[in-house]
């Protein structure tokens, strides 16, 4: 793939200010926004069950009604769980990058409202998964670890174009999961909210890529390209984790090995990432040896 159009944004304060107005608008507070004291309907998946990993194998066909719902409560905690990692990274390399700017820009107010709305994002995701007694699945320790070295060193349109792959992939699922009422009411409360308030946050993100990709020599893009393809690698793979399926008493190397073939859901993650991979393209971000790594994770 190959740079194939321009990328128009607005100015950066005035789109700063529009989604701080946003903001002030369309924000909630989990704690009182969602009864977590409310009983667990127990035929209600934990998602839809359309985004399992399994789903459309033969071994999902083999499941009984239980552990179908198990697993998809499971699979929401472990893609949760992935969601409250990349958050940890994003907030951090924000404050980062809000650090040398005014804090009297409209820029630097809304990147703090950003962080704020995360905290609070990441702790409903947590609640969630206390909610259904279900354990806090986190990638592996050498991947959480890896992270590090991300945040460290990602900055500008790198660090904004990681976002958009963890966002907009969430979003694509969490749309899905809001509006199906075989859910658990929760679910589908957790996700309105998360959609709502990360609109403004995608916004953002895909603004202040294309504005610092604008005059990116050719050794930047190529550089970004590549870190960019790793991330997003890691962030899809990591999405469900190999213990789900041990917590839905299913053999955890037969179900890792439908899961791994699963051509249903690789075609949901290729469509979830489509609108972020037409936006990367269009700003000169997919191509070179990355497009392997994208490959390899069913992002394209």
């Amino acid at each position: 793939m190959t740079l194939t159009r321009p990328v128009r944004t607005g100015d950066r304060q005035d789109t700063a200010a529009r989604l701080l107005d946003s903001a002030a608008r369309s924000s909630f507070d989990p704690g009182i926004e969602i009864d977590w004291d409310a009983p667990i309907p127990p035929d209600k998946y934990g998602m839809s069950p359309e985004w399992s990993s399994l789903y459309g194998t033969g071994l999902w066909d083999r499941m009984t009604e239980d552990q179908r719902i198990t697993l998809t409560r499971h699979e929401a905690a472990s893609i949760a769980g992935t969601g409250i990692w990349f958050e940890m990274i994003l907030m951090q390399m924000l404050v980062r990058d809000l650090y040398r700017h005014d804090p009297a820009t409209p820029y630097v107010q809304f990147g703090l409202t950003e962080i704020a709305d995360e905290c609070r994002h990441s702790t409903m995701f947590a609640r969630s998964a206390q909610h259904f007694g279900v354990p806090s699945y986190r990638p592996p320790r050498w991947v959480r670890e890896s992270g590090r070295a991300f945040k460290a060193v990602a900055a500008g349109a790198l660090a904004f174009g990681g976002a958009l792959f963890a966002e907009e992939i969430l979003d694509a699922m969490q749309r899905d999961f809001m509006r199906d009422e075989r859910v658990q009411p929760i679910t589908r409360t957790v996700s309105r909210i998360h959609v709502i308030e990360e609109s403004r946050h995608i916004r953002y993100a895909r603004e202040e890529t294309a504005r610092r990709m604008r005059d990116a020599s050719r050794l930047e893009r190529t550089w970004i390209r590549m870190h960019l393809g790793v991330s997003a690698y890691f962030i899809v793979t990591n999405l469900v984790n190999p213990r789900v399926y041990a917590a839905a008493g299913l053999d955890v190397d037969e179900a890792k090995a439908a899961a791994r073939t699963n051509t249903h859901y690789q075609d949901r993650i290729r469509h979830a990432s489509r609108r972020t991979v037409d936006f990367l393209d269009g700003v000169g971000l997919i191509g070179g040896p990355s497009t392997v790594l994208l490959r390899r994770a069913h992002i394209i």
